[in-house]
């Protein structure tokens, strides 16, 4: 039976607390499950763990629920995970959560309720505040978010998480897009529909310790830049405009005190700092225009966004006894 429900959890070197987290996943699901007679399934998928990630999770007992198990064959990175669960889950509906514990699965009820009850067809965690984090992280934030939604035609919400329910329809629109330069966040905003924000305060990460470095914090960033927002380009345009409004205004300032005061003409410093900043500038939108040029050149291309090393599918009937099937490896666009 196709399940009414696909919870997608993407994992990397998530060993030391996947068996507590999936047993209070698969409790929270079982709960919602019955009380709302659906079919829930739980889609793991490990984005080429360095531990024992892979492992662990192909020997999880389904617990009620049918669990699938995809492997891909190295780290492609989450978003790729994130595709991959979207491709291989069989449910109408899908929920999108971390496997690190921090998101709550007592949520699930909540977002179902909104999808269920109110007919909201994206319902998404927002952070309650950030006070908790460094004020450095704070700021870039902030300012990422601030330049990703300048001159957006959608506006992304500030503070969302991956951690989101999609309804069959809003799945449905998402399956359709076919870039392979993907920011998740953006791309469950761009399609619209009804959406619903939820508050939510992250649980402390009791195993392991976090994969997100600033420099992939970077490049999620740019990802997600140059895949849903002009600013940049826009930006850029604005300065060059703005030094040659400067250099003007400059110039003729510089002739009238030669020609009305007979001031003589300035040396080479001033020279030198302007070839510097001018340089400096296009160097800058230079460097901006290769971003953009590079996600063209990678859509161009066309290569599978991940491949697949193992897949496992475990039925669970009703006392959750039924055995693994196990599925050919095989890669997906």
């Amino acid at each position: 039976m196709t399940p009414d429900l696909s919870i997608v959890v993407p994992l990397y070197n998530e060993a030391a607390g996947l068996p507590f987290f999936h047993q209070n996943l698969s409790a929270c699901a079982r709960a919602v499950g019955t009380a709302r007679a659906m079919r829930i399934e739980i889609v793991y998928v490990d984005d080429g763990s360095r531990d024992e990630t892979a492992n662990i999770a192909a020997g999880l007992p389904p617990l009620g629920l049918d669990v699938q198990v995809v492997a891909l064959s190295r780290n492609f990175g989450k978003e790729a995970a994130l595709l991959a669960g979207l491709d291989h889950a069989r449910g109408d509906a899908l929920l999108f959560m971390d496997g690190d514990g921090q998101h709550p699965p007592e949520m699930i009820e909540t977002f179902v309720g909104l999808w269920k009850d109110e007919g909201y067809d994206v319902a998404y965690a927002v952070k309650a505040d950030r006070t908790d984090e460094p004020a450095a992280r704070r700021l870039f934030v902030k300012l990422f978010y601030r330049l990703l939604n300048f001159g957006a035609s959608t506006s992304i919400p500030e503070d969302a998480a991956d951690f989101r329910l999609l309804s069959p329809r809003a799945a449905a629109a998402l399956r359709r897009l076919p870039e392979r330069n993907r920011f998740f966040k953006g791309l469950s905003s761009w399609i619209g529909f009804r959406q619903k924000a939820v508050p939510y305060r992250p649980a402390l990460r009791e195993h392991g310790s976090s994969s997100w470095s600033f420099l992939r914090l970077l490049g999620l960033s740019m990802e997600g830049l140059t895949s849903f927002s002009p600013a940049p380009l826009r930006l850029a345009g604005m300065v060059g405009a703005a030094l040659a409004g400067a250099a003007f205004l400059y110039g003729s300032w510089i002739v009238v005190e030669r020609l009305v005061w007979g001031i003589p003409l300035p040396g080479y410093p001033s020279v030198v700092v302007g070839l510097m900043v001018i340089g400096g500038v296009q160097l800058l939108v230079i460097g901006i225009m290769g971003e953009y040029i590079a996600r063209i050149l990678s859509e161009i291309k066309s290569r599978p966004v991940y491949f697949v090393a193992d897949h496992a599918v475990r039925h669970a009937d009703a006392a959750g006894e039924r055995t693994a099937a196990v599925e050919l490896p095989k890669a997906l666009p």
